[in-house]
């Protein structure tokens, strides 16, 4: 094991002049592989010390407060938009930064995500979308191997450098490029993980020697701008970020500020950073404008992070019986109308202060092998993204480069040559606390609980765990695109069935054993190959979905207990 340890400011970062300098020491634990030290090194390192130092007590108190809240919310109190913060929804004068003086930003009709693996890098900036989303968050398994060749993808990746060798032999194949002009590629726009999670592979020790997991978000937003801001902005880009999991405006207030530091720091003119919000939290769509208002002077939008909303409603309502019981995940659709609420006062909200609204992903994908397939994914994406464009949305997501062009021509058809239709005001949107709390409009309307629907909950949340354990945080299963969030939904909706008593549409019980009995038999059914871990994905699927306590995220004990140390987590 080798340690890197950092505990002074050299002279190309340093500290501003009216802050303290770094007062606390940063370890790196993790193996260093190849290349790892140029990622790695002592001024980036200081770099993200500086933050740890500044930030990290205040990351802990906001991760309290989300405690605090979770515990209203099972309580009775019902999620509301804040009569404190009136004065900032109530005043029509302030406007975010958006794409002003943000190149690459002005059109963002598709997008593609994916992680931040080098062949998936390649892939997506070859694919022939507006903009890249590199995720490091619910598309990838937080392995150490993961974060710092991720880092290390887009560091070449702006640079025009990046290659990547699959195979050997016949089979061996190049993946290159298609250009090492960064302004001819997709926008790249890094997602770093959300303020919930840590970095083992790194300690933080502050000043009085209390020693604790560096922060994820901090880890992967410093090391990405620390390397790359300047590059970006000398070929024509620059720093963008999506920042995920946030669950009110105290929380975007802590972003503005790790950017206005980070950005001293580096001589980075104030506003260079430009941040898209996830709105994917049920407090969040409570406090969009507010959001917006902190993050103001870097803020380019807000997106529609379906997946994560559907969990976050299902969390926040678990215990509150039957009537906040959603219906099969299938049977949930954008259509739905606590849905259609919390996408139209999205829209509304951006456009009111001039940021870009930017839709969700549908999880259909097609296959190359099954024309079928191929043309019903085809069918639910057009569908989709012609209601996106339709609702006055400026973009949308893709997780599949054979569906971008699927979704261009939805966004084409409404936009023209406009880049954006951040003209369109959605005066006519009237959402309040019950239109984005009428959760059992979805089973008023017929959708069912199905034994179907709880087997493909089980079966998709097990392979999904098994996937993500041998670090692959984006898969295809059943012809959708599984990540972190889709598993979520299929977790919680057992657990939330279980501890409600619900029963399927043919009147039988939902029970912890019908759930053993279930997974056991799935579990029978899978095949097993060398490195496989559907053990452990079990393992952990019954401590997410079964236990009497409901874990926050199922990331959080598997990445500590299963993922961390384990072979796929090495260089």
């Amino acid at each position: 094991m080798t340690t890197l340890t950092t505990t002074t400011s050299p002279p190309s970062t340093p500290a501003p002049a009216s802050g303290p300098r770094v007062t606390g020491t940063l370890r790196v634990t993790g193996t260093l592989g190849e290349r790892y030290r140029e990622i790695l090194t002592p001024e980036a390192l200081d770099f993200l010390t500086l933050l740890h130092d500044r930030f990290v007590a205040r990351r802990h108190e906001l991760l309290m407060d989300r405690q605090q809240r979770r515990q209203d919310v099972a309580d009775g109190i019902d999620p509301d938009f804040r009569p404190s913060t009136r004065p900032v929804r109530d005043d029509p004068s302030w406007r975010v930064a958006g794409s002003a003086d943000a190149p690459g930003l002005e059109d963002r009709r598709v997008e593609i995500t994916g992680p931040t693996d080098p062949k998936m890098t390649i892939n997506d900036l070859n694919a022939g979308a507006k903009l890249s989303l590199a995720d490091a968050e619910d598309a990838s398994s937080a392995t150490w191997r993961n974060v710092i060749e991720g880092q290390l993808a887009l560091h070449d990746a702006i640079r025009g450098t990046l290659t990547h060798t699959a195979g050997s032999g016949d089979h061996r194949k190049e993946y290159r490029l298609r250009s090492t002009t960064l302004t001819d590629l997709p926008t790249i726009v890094f997602r770093p993980r959300g303020w919930h999670l840590i970095e083992k592979h790194m300690r933080y020790v502050d000043r009085a020697g209390v020693s604790v997991s560096a922060s994820a978000s901090l880890v992967d937003f410093g090391l990405y701008l620390f390397h790359n801001a300047h590059e970006l902005v000398a070929r024509g880009r620059g720093p963008y970020f999506y920042l995920p999991k946030l669950e009110g405006h105290r929380e975007a207030r802590l972003w503005n500020d790790v950017f206005v530091l980070a950005q001293e720091c580096l001589g980075l003119p104030q506003g260079t950073i430009r941040a898209t919000v996830l709105i994917e939290t049920l407090p969040a769509a409570f406090e969009m404008e507010e959001i917006l208002h902190e993050l103001r002077d870097h803020c380019a939008g807000l997106n529609a992070g379906r997946w994560d909303y559907l969990f976050s409603v299902i969390k926040a309502f678990r215990t509150r019986g039957d009537s906040y019981v959603l219906p099969d995940r299938a049977q949930v659709t954008m259509t739905a109308p606590f849905m259609r609420a919390y996408t139209e006062l999205l829209v509304q909200t951006c456009h009111r202060r001039g940021a870009h609204a930017i839709g969700g992903m549908s999880a259909f994908i097609p296959d190359r092998r099954r024309p079928d397939v191929t043309e019903r994914a085809f069918e639910q994406v057009r569908a989709d993204k012609r209601r996106e464009a339709t609702d006055g949305f400026d973009g949308t997501w893709v997780a599949h480069p054979d569906l971008i062009e699927v979704a261009r021509t939805e966004f084409d058809a409404v936009l023209g040559d406009a880049p954006n239709q951040l003209s369109r005001q959605r005066d006519d949107v009237r959402v309040g606390q019950h239109e984005l709390l009428d959760i059992g409009s979805a089973r008023r309307a017929g959708a069912t609980v199905t034994a179907a629907g709880l087997r493909s909950n089980v079966s998709v949340g097990v392979r999904y765990l098994e996937s993500w354990l041998r670090g692959v945080g984006a898969a295809a299963i059943d012809h959708l695109m599984e990540d972190a969030a889709t598993a979520e939904i299929s977790r919680s909706q057992v657990w939330q069935w279980i501890a409600s008593g619900t029963r399927t549409e043919n009147g039988v019980p939902i029970t912890r054993e019908r759930v053993e009995a279930l997974l056991a038999e799935i579990v029978d059914d899978l095949p097993r190959t060398p490195g496989n871990r559907i053990d452990d994905a079990a393992h952990v699927f019954r401590a997410v979905a079964l236990a009497e306590d409901f874990p926050t995220f199922l990331t959080i004990g598997a990445y500590s207990q299963f993922l961390v140390g384990s072979e796929v987590d090495q260089p």
